[in-house]
């Protein structure tokens, strides 16, 4: 895995920390580019929750810097105050399980607005 750099690791952290719910994922909500995240988006929308993206192919450095930041191997990653979360098959069992919602909930995150 790519080492991490300080500037990438401040600056993946300053958008971590700074969001309450915030999806690292290829494209952006309403076009993503890829299944897997766009799999997260349909998620995160059914669960109603305002949240924050970062678009890794817009970024080289945050591409490979996100991945060795959370020891996670694959993209989209979910954070949720500040806390990996998991990639897309993570939030579908967590989903299906109603456990996304409840963290959700007991994180008293934001509701995303109609």
């Amino acid at each position: 895995m790519t080492e991490l750099n300080a500037e990438t690791k401040d600056r993946i952290s300053k958008i971590v920390e700074g969001n309450d719910v915030v999806l690292f994922m290829k494209g952006t909500p309403l076009f993503p580019q890829c299944g897997f995240s766009s799999r997260a988006i349909a998620i995160l929308d059914h669960c109603k929750v305002a949240f924050d993206s970062v678009d890794v192919l817009q970024d080289m450095e945050v591409r490979q810097g996100i991945k060795a930041f959370s020891d996670w191997p694959t993209i989209p990653q979910l954070y949720v105050k500040g806390e990996f979360v998991g990639g897309s098959d993570i939030m579908m069992e967590m989903f299906e399980a109603g456990e996304l919602q409840q963290l959700m909930d007991e994180q008293k995150v934001a509701k995303a607005e109609d």
